[in-house]
């Protein structure tokens, strides 16, 4: 057995044991996310449980940094980012903070992996990317976080792509290792949730799949667009929903169930079916990443567009479909 399963089979272990702890902790002190208008499940649910995840991986990157070598600094940013985006939430999931606390504290974690990159990335588009990536993302994984399964599911998906295009370095080890822990605690979280990530968990999922996707384009081992396909999923359902909300001069960052794949669960299709469907898309958007590893930038931006377009219809026409059959049950 070499190495690196060895380091995946260790992060699911301490995952799963982690997610365990977790629950009884949650049901402990009674941090359960109530059934309400604004939420997806029916039963009052442990939340948390990212913190599992977030633990595993950042002991592995803290372990990794401090064996030295050219990653070692950015690594060392990634890790204190994580733990300011981390903490945040978990203070947010024993007693919910304000907006806008959360979003300086997780600028200043996007600063320092922006730093990070900077100190080992020539230029500075890099690390500009980098702090965008982490802003947006964080939120995102937040916002999609509503079913049960999903959010993890696709992180998964994400960081095994980036475990393939980060290989022979520190990075793909922490892509592979937190694609390893995301499987330690997905049979908590689905078919049948038991307990949720929490903001805890959402909101490090996005910083960590950030960190990864800012590896991936600082070390130029694939053509940068395509980099945004496994994680068009949720760009899209966020990113339209989002523009639709502030268009409506609705409050955009309120808990709402106006996103595409909320209003689908909610359409007595189960959640499980949800997830999975959205995970087919993402498997097929990894494996152009994995099939175009070597296509030239302009190719990667033109079938980047494609997709995104087409991911866009397919949005506008599920909406249109749920609506449809809303207006035919009055």
């Amino acid at each position: 057995m070499t190495a690196l399963p060895v380091w995946m089979l260790l992060h699911l272990v301490l995952a799963a044991s982690g997610t365990w702890l977790a629950r009884r902790y949650a049901l402990k002190k009674q941090l359960l996310d109530q059934p309400g208008e604004r939420r997806s499940h029916v039963v009052a649910t442990p939340r948390g449980g990212g913190i599992a995840i977030v633990a595993t991986v950042l002991a592995a990157i803290i372990w990794l940094a401090l064996r030295g070598g050219p990653e070692s600094f950015l690594l060392k940013c990634f890790a204190a980012g994580l733990v300011l985006v981390a903490g945040i939430g978990w203070v947010d999931d024993h007693r919910p903070l304000p907006a806008w606390p959360r979003l300086l504290v997780q600028a200043l974690a996007a600063f320092l992996l922006a730093w990070g990159v900077h100190r080992s990335t020539p230029g500075l588009l890099a690390p500009i990317l980098a702090f965008v990536l982490a802003m947006v993302l964080v939120n995102v994984w937040n916002f999609m976080d509503g079913i049960d399964g999903l959010a993890s599911s696709q992180a998964a998906i994400v960081a095994l792509t980036m475990a393939f295009v980060l290989t022979g370095g520190a990075w793909e080890w922490v892509a592979a290792g937190l694609a390893a822990a995301l499987a330690g605690f997905l049979p908590f979280n689905f078919p049948k949730a038991r307990i949720f990530l929490g903001d805890v968990g959402s909101g490090a999922l996005g910083f960590l799949l950030a960190g990864l996707l800012a590896a991936a384009f600082a070390s130029d081992r694939v053509a940068w667009p395509l980099l945004l396909l496994p994680i068009s999923a949720f760009l899209v359902d966020a990113g339209f929903t989002l523009g639709m909300r502030i268009l409506r001069r609705e409050r955009w960052w309120a808990p709402h169930v106006q996103h595409t794949y909320q209003k689908w669960a909610n359409r007595n299709v189960s959640h499980a079916g949800v997830t999975l469907a959205y995970a087919g898309f993402s498997l097929v958007a990894a494996l152009l990443v994995v099939v175009g590893k070597d296509w030239t930038d302009y190719g990667s931006a033109g079938i980047c567009l494609v997709w995104f377009l087409g991911a866009g219809f397919l949005w506008a026409r599920m909406r249109r479909d749920i609506s449809m059959s809303k207006d035919a049950r009055k």
